[in-house]
């Protein structure tokens, strides 16, 4: 039988599904634990905020606690909505009696729409029963002000605001930074010294379940045996990760996914699977007139890529003799970052656009790409400003970016007619790896099927 840690969330339940218990569930599952869970409360909440909240019985709670603190031995918990003071204080009661040793509190005050989830009385005997037990404290700048009674209003203060709440017992203090402008730094405090977490702001929208996903991802890095700065920093890549592909449902916030990670492992496979495959077509039907003489690359970026790290190529390039293409190694990400570039610079237009290939550029190509009827934009090399032939890698980016402003949209097929020591090309744009290899295939076919137009073909290396 498979033995793997347990990590506890005692929270709130989120109808929506994107904060509360269910978030918690999902991150720790995220993390190959097992979940198990306390109900404190339910609440009736959407996209939109929190319509309702109905906090259980104490003897309810207690019941729940009592049974998985008796038998499954959580390696770590986290507590979240505690709804009021009684409940409070019985689960503080409980855990102190089991002696857990990775408790994470994230204390949940208000929500992100500003319902009240704990009650004044609630407060009080969270600062005073739970966080003497607690390994860490996870409050935003609202709550460390209300914990702390320090008003947060520069980047000073909370060192100010941190140690207070030490002073309450808790032994960390990690104060996110997600109310505060700019970026979204968190601040860590273990009562001698602090450190910054840096973190990047995505995009302008509010996250719904950012908190929860957190607290719990950082309660599973310590079940798996992390030290808490590490835990932090694991669950702040989680949550970074989780905002980037985050889900939007309904009118209002979107929701974190926690399990975007592990799903992005299946989709990188899914990724070079595909890539893979279509490389076989391609061979299979002896596509060699296509490639130039600088050689061709094929690429796809995952859903979201934002560096060439996720947009999979061809190492070494694919090579012709006579009709026949090889290569020399196997799809892998971050390949190339000519590719890279095109798919990611693409991508900023039209995410849906992930996949590019380069082919020879001939009159007769660009005649079969006509007759097709693909959407076609060129960019002149001769207008490259001086600064981007100055900066290495930089003119397929600009190329690109140039001929797609000029259309207005995503063509299927970019072209420029070359510069000194530049050879003439196509770029085949499509929005996955399977129309990327039907659009060459569909050129290959003309080209082929037009013997005379290729007599005529001109591509010169200037």
């Amino acid at each position: 039988m498979k033995q793997v840690p347990t990590v506890l969330t005692i929270a709130g339940s989120d109808s929506s599904g994107g904060a509360g218990i269910q978030a918690d569930i999902k991150t720790i599952s995220a993390h190959e634990l097992f979940a198990t869970s306390v109900i404190t409360a339910i609440t009736a909440q959407n996209s939109k905020g929190v319509q309702a909240t109905f906090d259980l019985p104490p003897e309810q709670v207690e019941a729940q606690l009592k049974a998985v603190l008796a038998d499954l031995k959580p390696a770590a918990v986290k507590t979240g909505m505690l709804g009021n003071e009684a409940l409070v204080e019985s689960i503080a009661r409980q855990l102190k009696k089991a002696r857990i040793k990775n408790l994470v509190v994230d204390p949940v005050i208000k929500s992100s729409s500003r319902k009240t989830l704990l009650s004044k009385k609630g407060v009080e005997a969270l600062k005073e029963k739970l966080l003497p037990l607690a390994l860490l404290v996870t409050p935003n700048i609202p709550e460390a002000e209300i914990l702390s009674g320090v008003r947060i209003a520069r980047p000073q203060d909370r060192l100010k605001a941190a140690k207070a709440i030490c002073k309450l017992g808790a032994r960390n203090v990690l104060i996110k930074g997600g109310h505060a402008k700019g970026n979204a730094d968190d601040f860590f405090f273990d009562g001698k010294q602090h450190l910054d977490f840096g973190g990047e702001r995505i995009g302008k929208n509010d996250w719904h379940g950012t908190g929860c996903v957190l607290s719990a991802a950082i309660a599973s890095g310590l079940a798996l045996g992390l030290d808490v700065p590490s835990a932090i920093q694991k669950a702040k890549g989680l949550v970074t990760a989780g905002i980037a592909n985050g889900i939007g449902l309904g009118n209002g916030s979107g929701s974190v996914d926690p399990m975007a990670s592990l799903f992005k492992i299946q989709k990188r496979f899914e990724v070079i699977q595909g890539l893979s495959a279509a490389i076989d077509v391609l061979k299979g039907n002896r596509i060699g007139l296509l490639i130039p003489e600088v050689q061709s690359n094929i690429g796809i970026g995952l859903p979201g890529a934002r560096g060439a790290e996720d947009v999979a190529g061809v190492p070494g390039r694919i090579v012709k003799n006579g009709n026949d293409i090889f290569t020399v190694a196997a799809p892998q990400f971050g390949a190339s970052q000519h590719v890279a570039k095109i798919v990611l610079t693409a991508m900023h237009f039209d995410p849906e656009m992930r996949a590019v290939m380069n082919i020879k550029f001939t009159d007769s190509i660009l005649r079969a790409c006509r007759k097709l009827k693909f959407k076609i934009a060129s960019f002149d090399r001769a207008k490259e400003p001086k600064s981007v032939k100055q900066k290495e890698g930089s003119s397929l980016e600009w190329g690109t970016h140039t001929a797609i402003k000029k259309c207005g949209f995503v063509p299927d097929i970019i072209y420029d007619l070359g510069g000194q020591g530049k050879e003439e090309m196509i770029r085949v744009l499509a929005r996955d790896i399977g129309e990327l290899v039907e659009k060459i295939l569909k050129i290959h076919r003309w080209v082929e099927a037009n013997p005379a137009g290729r007599e005529k073909d001109t591509w010169r290396v200037r």
